[in-house]
């Protein structure tokens, strides 16, 4: 069986992913697997933006009560400290790396800052209605510039590969199956970061693209790692409702600039449940409601508009939007948009650190994947792509220290043993046990 050595084995393809290579390129030889393109991410379909203290008028104090109080009491405190009063260091890596959010027409020196749901100020930074699609592609073009990354698509990771099988004491790579040509590959490197995303498919409604099936859970789970708080899976309050489109969401800054829900008799009712915050109040409260209305009329949807603002600024502030509901013949300018809720952010994953690092040695696991205490029971709005930044960062400072030690340590070829199908079904095994 072909068998690959690399530095450090990177699986998946978003933020987390590719800014965990950049911040690590001068170590060795960096590989990053996707099973699918590189681009077919849940952070090029994020819409809203990247949450930061940028004003004279907000503080870090503010951010981090807003995250604590969306949480429900139940995230870790010094990890919502630590995102967020590194966020502005955090977005001056993304402004380096080449991505240029929108600054304010009127003062071209400060950026222009959206209000979403759970928020007491302004602090959302975008690119139009499309800042996760502008994250994606600048840091793959930036990767792609470096010669000692490699990203190889349409590469499926089966299982990791520890240094006992029967009883993990560090990662050492993974065994890999290589979809285009459907042949296993075994990888070996230094450091595994598991950077997969979440598992939104596991619902028939979802804001989140395919790949979204729990994958680097499932493999961190099989080795020994701790898995927590798997039951907050955020569903997000309005996904477009039309029988064509593939579980496209509305995103949450079209009520922090206004737009306002209506039931099917075309009245307003979130004054009903959040009589304070109406449509700004954080996500779980207005799915709830959009819930409770949906069963009390009996209508499949309900409908956000944000139809009285000038039709200009619709066209312009939220372009990618406005062109996707028009291709469904909806025309957001002038017509309220039917949305339902949608599975949206699983807040649980694997158990990691303050540094990103699972229990099983030199195995990191970050972003959606990971549990970090940063969203307790529910999550801030604009608080993933954050937080992302926020541990490739702490999980690289991480690998650095260890880097000097883990060099001088030779690769290790498993031993791998195939089996029958007779032997498989008697067994249960997977395909391939992996040992060394």
């Amino acid at each position: 069986m072909e068998s690959i050595k690399t530095d450090i084995l990177i699986i998946g393809s978003g933020i987390a992913g590719l800014s965990l290579a950049l911040r690590l390129k001068d170590l060795g030889e960096i590989t990053i697997l996707t099973k699918k393109r590189a681009f077919e991410t849940a952070t090029s379909l994020a819409q809203g933006g990247i949450a930061c203290v940028t004003e004279e008028d907000d503080s870090f104090e503010s951010h981090i009560q807003d995250t604590l109080v969306v949480g429900d009491g139940l995230c870790k405190k010094e990890t919502v400290e630590l995102v967020v009063k590194s966020a502005p260091e955090r977005i001056k890596d993304l402004i380096k790396w080449g991505v240029k959010f929108d600054k304010d027409p009127e003062n071209p020196e400060k950026f222009h800052l959206t209000l979403e749901g759970g928020h007491s100020r302004r602090r959302i930074l975008h690119v139009g209605d499309y800042t996760g699609r502008a994250i994606e592609n600048t840091l793959i073009e930036r990767v792609l510039e470096i010669e000692n990354i490699k990203i190889l698509e349409n590469y499926f990771v089966v299982r990791l590969i520890t240094e006992n099988f029967l009883r993990p004491s560090k990662v050492i790579g993974a065994f890999v199956l290589d979809l285009t040509h459907i042949k296993p590959i075994i990888f070996l490197a230094k450091v595994v970061a598991l950077c997969t995303g979440g598992a939104g498919k596991v619902y028939l409604y979802t804001s989140n693209p395919d790949t979204s099936t729990g994958d680097g859970i499932a493999l961190a789970y099989q080795i020994g790692c701790r898995i927590a708080n798997m039951e907050f899976v955020q569903f997000h309050p309005t996904c477009l409702y039309h029988p064509k489109a593939k579980n496209f969401l509305i995103s949450e800054a079209l009520r922090g600039e206004g737009a306002v829900l209506l039931n099917a008799e075309g009245k307003r009712f979130m004054h009903k449940y959040d009589p304070i915050r109406k449509e700004l109040a954080p996500r779980d409260v207005v799915t709830r409601a959009i819930d409770m209305e949906l069963k009390k009329t009996g209508a499949e949807c309900v409908y956000l508009d944000i139809s009285h603002l000038p039709s200009d600024y619709i066209r312009k502030r939220f372009p990618y939007i406005y062109e996707t509901c028009l291709k469904y013949g909806i025309d957001i300018t002038s017509q309220p948009i039917p949305v339902v809720p949608a599975a949206h952010y699983l807040c649980g994953g694997v158990y990691t650190n303050l540094w990103g690092q699972t229990d099983i040695p030199n195995l990191f696991a970050i972003g959606e994947c990971a549990c970090t205490g940063l969203h307790g029971g529910n999550r801030l709005a604009s608080n993933s792509l954050l937080e992302a930044l926020c541990f490739s960062y702490q999980a690289s400072i991480k690998i650095r220290e260890m880097w000097e030690e883990l060099k001088k340590i030779p690769f290790k070829e498993p031993s791998v043993k195939e089996l029958s199908i007779k032997e498989i079904k008697k067994k249960k095994y997977s395909f391939l046990t992996i040992g060394i």
